[in-house]
């Protein structure tokens, strides 16, 4: 690398090197940077790589060209190699900054993601490696025969350390660290500064740097009767540096580069030792997973075990929420519950308390139907799983009584019996019915339309268009149920399946991934989901006509706006409007996202413009857009809004997207003239 950056002549505020790849990911190319004195140092062995043992990178190495920078984590070693940029900054790539950084132990997770500044410090970034060691043999669940078994056992691992620093030493402790003994080490590397020759095409000429970028190998043998008493086999490396590895984890909020010591944990049973790494590698398992379990802390300084004579901890108990009134005392029989459960006066349970819903009818942002659904059964299922803490504090305000204990569980055993007869329509608003899942289709790296089959092939979906239904999936892990509300983007009049369009929320370094999303993602062909439904203020009827919360109105067009999957309710309303060559409504959809391969549903609505351009108007917005787009650019703004989105008395806007997108339309149209009555979010 050094030969090219020389030959452009750095200017002398040169300072680092950005590096770009051609990886595209959610958040624009992956790029990094590193200091460019590092680059112009021969014995830091920094490289532009275009070939590996003799033959071109392989297209997973990065082929055609790559960095290399030895002695640093990987990510500075960018792939698919497109620029190199020499700037007096550190390089302005999201994926330089919110990754490979270890913050301070005091920054938590809530401190990091409101201030940006902490990521932006260059001080916690991670360039080189920190000294570190493993063990390789015994591997992980070896079991040993103490009868077949021989005097003494190999222990074997490897060390390494960054920044060219050379490992020193090795030592092992089989008692907690009391007492350590020295490993023996093999440095493979040192073969090469002794060899002269050429090798794979090139000339080998190694013997004047002192640079150490390998794994050293260590092992060292034990003898059996004192593996059999001890629990445990430790393990640290110390560097060229002094620097040697800690005996605890120090917490971040990324959890990167944690290297306490290795340990490996040794169980005795029946005549043999049963050896166990941290971790297990191919799914859960290992000591640190046992621990966990156990309810142990990892970070107490004794490997999440008690200390001798330590009472077990008490779990902190969780914070619920009251969501009965106090003084109400009132117990409700079944027969009182059933004569109070009408579409009128919805009275339901929620963990055995009785709540009238009544007051909901008018404003709850599911609908009326959602509440009238309710009645005379028990939700306490959905109830929990789709409602926010809020909410579940608003409860106390609908509280009735309590229904006994042998109402509760009459109730429980009545449940009307099933017909036999094919149902024309699938949802039903009272209980749940499964659908099976048939296909699936990627339409980027994060999104998928899931088909599910419904009961029989002439079965449709029954959802109004503008509403929603309800979805239960178990949790991979904890088997316990998921709830969530989808619009489909199948049509309404669509036989036999429905299509659900999915964005999957994968986990992050900062942000776990969508509990609802990750399910859906790891369902396979022929899993069964439960729906129910529908719900939602909104229903378009056509021709302009429009229900919200049970009161019909006309409006002559929408102003649709959204972004990412909240393109599905808007998307409903705007293929009822277009299909309908009597519908005179006019429509105007403005899609925000962040780069282009994140416009959902392009081609339908790029279609229905082409259609009609009079009663269809579709503007795309990008915030990450490339040098081709010609469209808008930046977010859904004041001045997009003042051009597209006027008041007028005769309209309605339609919001679905993001929470921060959501606030910032409204606030903008409010401020704008919009009354109120006119927004409605889905």
């Amino acid at each position: 690398m050094a030969d090219i950056l020389r030959s452009a002549k750095p200017l002398r505020k040169a300072k680092y090197v950005c590096m770009e790849g051609a990886d595209k990911l959610p958040n624009g190319y992956y790029g990094t940077s590193i200091k460019l004195n590092w680059a112009m140092d021969p014995n830091r062995g920094i490289m532009l790589a275009h070939k590996m043992n003799g033959e071109d990178l392989r297209p997973d190495h990065g082929r055609p060209l790559r960095a290399v920078v030895p002695g640093q984590i990987g990510g500075r070693s960018v792939k698919w190699l497109k620029k190199l940029i020499l700037t007096d900054a550190p390089s302005d790539n999201w994926y330089h900054i919110y990754d490979n950084r270890v913050l301070p132990t005091m920054v938590s997770p809530e401190m990091s993601s409101s201030d940006p500044n902490w990521w932006r410090d260059d001080r916690y970034a991670i360039y080189d490696l920190n000294v570190n060691s493993s063990v390789v043999y015994p591997e992980h669940k070896e079991v040993l025969d103490l009868a077949s078994a021989g005097p003494s056992y190999n222990v074997k691992g490897y060390a390494y350390a960054g920044g060219g620093r050379r490992i020193t030493r090795v030592e092992i402790s089989l008692d907690k660290g009391k007492s350590w003994r020295l490993a023996n080490i093999s440095y493979a590397e040192d073969k090469y500064r002794d060899f002269e020759g050429d090798l794979f095409g090139g000339r080998v000429d190694m013997s004047w740097r002192e640079t150490c970028f390998c794994w050293s190998f260590w092992s060292l043998d034990i003898a059996i009767p004192e593996l059999e008493n001890t629990d445990a086999i430790l393990v640290r490396a110390m560097d060229e540096a002094l620097s040697l590895q800690p005996r605890d984890m120090y917490w971040s909020v990324l959890g990167m580069m944690n290297n306490p010591w290795f340990r490996v944990t040794i169980t005795k049973e029946n005549g043999t030792l049963r050896f166990d790494h941290p971790t297990d590698p191919t799914g859960p398992g290992g000591w640190m997973e046992r621990v966990k379990k156990a309810g142990g802390d990892l970070v107490n300084g004794n490997w999440g075990e008690r200390h001798a004579g330590e009472e077990p901890a008490e779990p902190e108990p969780e914070k619920e929420i009251n969501m009965k009134k106090d003084g109400v005392n009132r117990m409700i029989d079944l027969e009182e519950f059933k004569k109070n459960s009408s579409d009128e006066k919805p009275w339901f349970i929620v963990n055995g308390e009785v709540y009238d819903g009544t007051a909901f009818l008018e404003g709850h942002p599911g609908g009326a139907q959602s509440i009238i659904s309710s009645a005379g059964i028990d939700v306490s299922e959905e109830f929990l799983a789709i409602h926010s803490e809020t909410a579940k504090a608003m409860m106390p305000d609908y509280h009735i009584g309590t229904m006994d204990k042998a109402s509760l569980e009459a109730l429980k055993n009545d449940s009307t019996p099933e017909s036999d007869e094919p149902r024309a329509t699938f949802l039903q608003s009272k209980s749940w019915s499964k659908m099976t899942l048939v296909k699936r289709k990627d339409v980027s790296w994060d999104t998928r339309i899931f088909t599910f089959q419904l009961q029989h092939d002439k079965q449709t979906l029954g959802l109004p268009i503008g509403q929603h239904l309800m979805i239960k999936v178990a949790d991979p892990i904890s088997k316990e149920a998921i709830i969530r509300s989808y619009t489909p983007i199948s049509d309404t009049n669509q036989e036999g399946t429905m299509d659900l369009l999915v964005k999957i929320y994968f986990d992050t370094p900062t942000v776990k991934g969508g509990k609802m999303t990750m399910a859906l993602e790891k369902l396979a062909l022929g899993s069964e989901i439960d729906c129910k439904g529908p719900t939602g203020r909104f229903e378009y009827l056509g021709n302009g006509k429009i229900m919200v919360s049970g009161k019909e109105r006309h409006v002559s067009s929408f102003k649709m706006i959204c972004g990412g999957t909240g393109i599905t309710p808007i998307f409903q309303v705007l293929r009822a409007v277009i299909q309908d060559k009597q519908d005179p409504t006019s429509c105007v959809v403005l899609d925000g996202n962040r780069q282009e391969e994140d416009i959902l549903c392009r081609d339908e609505l790029d279609a229905y413009e082409a259609l009609d351009s009079k009663k269809c108007k579709v503007v795309h917005t990008l915030t990450k857009a490339p040098d081709s787009w010609t469209g808008r650019r930046g977010r859904i703004s004041e001045d997009l809004l003042k051009e597209h989105a006027i008041p007028d008395g005769k309209s309605m806007v339609l919001i679905c997207g993001p929470e921060a997108m959501e606030k910032s339309a409204r606030k903008i149209l409010l401020e704008q003239g919009w009354a109120e009555s006119d927004l409605h979010f889905f």
